[in-house]
């Protein structure tokens, strides 16, 4: 389906496609010519004034002309389809940094709500959330240069979900790329603790993520486990060492001892969902049963920070579905839960495979914001209260992702990573490094390569360029 756009002044074409983008997710939005176009949204000096078959709604131009039309625009899609979208025109991938500012500047926590409804169009509750989680960011982020977190990533899984479009290659097809991998990690490991110890950085933070950390064997995963010890956790003071577990499937009784000996303090293992029809179709080779016995043997080794991530509008899946995840989470007591609601990637198997070739039908707005609120009161039940928060293009719902954790287990590294505000030393295939320069309130990227062979073959020249890049900050 085609969503055809008349639009005289192209100058905010972007902003008129973001808003667009909201009310029709997935579809292809094109602006054209007066004759051929179903919707006409004329802009003036003065005059706002848009038109749909019947409809028609015209108002005067704001002085704040960027607010004034997509306000103007919001409400009259809103009146067209009927949809309720609590953000209001709030787009942007860190709200809670606008509610914070906002705070600093003098404003009380009432003001600031009246700011996000009036100027924003978005509900008291996301206003409300907004503040919760700046407060929570406040207290941790970053503000000493010489803190760094360190993320190491493992560039394999078991299969690829439906859903994923990150950079994990099935180990089932890669098996003779998973030692190479490793080897070439591990001389960045060694190569980067070298160049920490030099500059005497402090390690606040280490995330060991993916891909599946869980996926490679036993001996292959100690390997790498005793490596990362070694180097970044024995001779330091550091705050939070997590693993991403992920796929109950990949782990292990060797695996969860390995961690522990290790001295790992959080752990995360990620349901998605807890009903099987929905793990088997999203491409997972477990069953709910499976996460159950792997979070209570993590139980049995001591790990007393496990977190559990679940996302909202996996296809198929409607109020009922959540209702079965959020009772099951209840009964295993996590200390953290992260809530993605789903985001339809271009990238993804999902979008190419089902969206595309087979139609599949996205969860309807009434049963996502249901959904959602099932996921606040599992918050709510385990004693979890949000403390970080970030928002993706083409999520279903046009809502967020929100981590939820009992107090003292917020992750520290997911703070520092969606705040901007802690340089991260990025190692692996496809890990993106950020240098925060704090004074000068920017950053600067460095990705490593994506490709298995070209990571491996060229990581000497990738810890270099590191280190120069890191070098213009220390």
């Amino acid at each position: 389906m085609e969503i055809k756009i008349n639009l005289n002044n192209l100058k905010f074409r972007y902003e008129v496609y973001q808003l667009f983008n909201v009310y029709f997710p997935m579809k292809e939005i094109k602006f054209i010519g007066t004759e051929e176009a179903e919707y006409i949204f004329y802009i003036d000096e003065k005059i706002l004034r848009f038109e749909y078959k019947n409809y028609y709604k015209e108002e005067s131009l704001g002085e704040d002309i960027k607010n004034s039309l997509r306000r103007f625009l919001f409400l009259c899609l809103k009146d067209i389809t009927n949809d309720i979208y609590p953000w209001g025109i709030l787009i942007g991938i860190r709200p809670s940094k606008i509610a914070l500012k906002l705070i600093k500047d003098g404003n009380t926590e009432e003001e600031v709500i009246e700011i996000f409804k009036e100027k924003y169009l978005a509900h008291e509750d996301k206003a409300r959330l907004c503040i919760d989680v700046a407060k929570a960011e406040e207290r941790i982020v970053n503000k000493d240069k010489n803190n760094i977190a360190i993320y190491i990533g493992m560039a394999f899984c078991p299969t690829k979900c439906l859903y994923c479009s990150f950079t994990s290659n099935p180990i089932s097809v890669h098996k003779k790329m998973v030692m190479p991998y490793l080897e070439a990690l591990v001389k960045e490991i060694r190569g980067m603790n070298e160049y920490i110890k030099e500059k005497n950085l402090n390690i606040e933070s280490v995330y060991f993520g993916g891909g599946t950390p869980t996926s490679v064997s036993d001996k292959e995963f100690m390997m790498v486990m005793n490596e990362i010890y070694n180097n970044f956790i024995m001779n330091n003071s550091i705050k939070e060492f997590t693993v991403e577990c992920g796929r109950p499937d990949t782990l292990s009784y060797n695996k969860l001892k390995a961690m522990k000996d290790c001295k790992v303090d959080r752990i995360s293992i990620n349901p998605q969902t807890m009903n099987d029809k929905t793990l088997k179709l999203i491409g997972r080779t477990h069953s709910s049963q499976d996460i159950k016995e792997k979070f209570y043997m993590a139980r049995e080794f001591g790990f007393d920070d496990i977190n559990m991530d679940i996302i909202i509008g996996l296809p198929g899946e409607g109020h009922e579905d959540m209702m079965n995840t959020k009772n099951e989470l209840i009964k295993l007591k996590p200390d953290s839960i992260t809530v993605h609601g789903l985001a339809l990637k271009r990238g993804s198997r999902m979008y190419e495979e089902f969206i595309l070739k087979k139609g599949i039908q996205i969860t309807s707005q009434d049963e996502i914001i249901k959904m959602y609120d099932e996921s606040r009161k599992l918050a709510e039940n385990l004693g979890l209260s949000p403390y970080y928060m970030y928002r993706q293009k083409n999520m279903v719902g046009n809502l967020e992702n929100l981590g939820y954790a009992k107090e003292g287990k917020e992750c520290i590294y997911n703070i520092q990573m969606i705040e901007e505000r802690q340089t991260t030393i990025a190692l692996g295939a496809a890990a993106v490094s950020k240098v925060i320069f704090l004074e000068e309130d920017r950053l600067e990227r460095f990705p490593n390569l994506k490709d298995l062979h070209e990571y491996i073959t060229r990581i000497d020249e990738m810890i270099e360029k590191k280190k120069k890049l890191l070098d213009t900050l220390y």
